[in-house]
């Protein structure tokens, strides 16, 4: 019986294998090797530790929090209001790109204003949301919103007014509506520049989140930073600084290996 693959397409998978497992090995290798160099620095004193903690005193600190149930309770209220802000801000933003791809009238109009709303902080608009909205959930999620809106707005429309022009003058010639265009062509084009916004909205609602919850929050990682601030435990700000890294690292993965799935047949 003939094999499915041939040797040099199996020698070509493992050497791919191969190389993707050297980045991870090179990745976490680095990591750990900052780890001990912070460590070392702690307790030799080139840092001064009351400022910049060292990597035991912060993993102590993580267990305490951890037996004591406090840690899950504020990871997972900032963890929802970033999901909520993630999804409701890729979709509007998908949405409201898709409408001004079909209408041009529409995305002439809006241009500028797409332009001039990009480019002011949203950080600095939280505390309108929060007034707005109230202080409370609703105003930390529309302001994890607003931080990834416009961009996926932005960058989606982009990704559709690019697709290949004679693809889309030979489906107009064959009669195709502008719907079946936007299914069949358009959405199916764009999906790699899709997970590439997801990647980006990833850390934006993130910012949002933690921003929000520094102005009102009483829960949640942005709440314990502050707190820490406040009461002068710079190992707490530490600790939840590092989870908040390993929480956008644990959806950034997700998405990456979504992105495989979708692009595997390129590989």
């Amino acid at each position: 019986m003939s094999t499915k693959f041939s040797n040099e397409h199996i020698k070509y998978i493992k050497s791919i294998k191969r190389k993707n497992r050297d980045i991870l090995l090179t990745q976490i290798g680095l990591l750990l090797i900052g780890i001990l160099l912070w460590e070392i620095s702690a307790r030799l004193g080139w840092i001064d530790v009351f400022l910049y903690s060292s990597p035991s005193a912060i993993w102590n600190l993580f267990i305490e929090y951890i037996v004591r149930g406090r840690l899950h309770y504020h990871v997972g209220i900032s963890l929802l209001e970033t999901i909520i802000g993630f999804i409701l801000g890729t979709v509007i933003g998908v949405a409201v790109a898709m409408i001004l791809w079909w209408s041009e009238f529409l995305a002439r109009v809006l241009d500028p204003y797409m332009v001039i709303l990009n480019s002011l902080p949203k950080t600095a608009l939280a505390p309108i949301f929060i007034i707005l909205f109230g202080a409370g959930y609703k105003g930390i999620i529309v302001t994890a919103i607003s931080v990834s809106l416009v961009v996926t707005i932005m960058n989606m429309f982009s990704s559709y007014i690019s697709v290949d022009e004679d693809k889309l003058k030979l489906l107009e010639t064959f009669g195709a509506t502008k719907f079946q265009i936007l299914r069949k062509v358009i959405i199916p084009s764009s999906i790699p520049d899709l997970i590439s916004t997801l990647k980006v909205n990833i850390g934006l609602s993130w910012v949002g989140v933690i921003v929000g919850e520094f102005l009102v929050s009483k829960a949640g990682l942005g709440y314990l930073i502050v707190y820490g601030m406040q009461v002068f435990r710079f190992d707490l700000v530490m600790m939840n600084v590092a989870v908040l890294g390993a929480m956008s690292a644990i959806m950034y993965k997700i998405i990456a290996s979504i992105e495989d799935k979708f692009t595997k047949w390129k590989k």
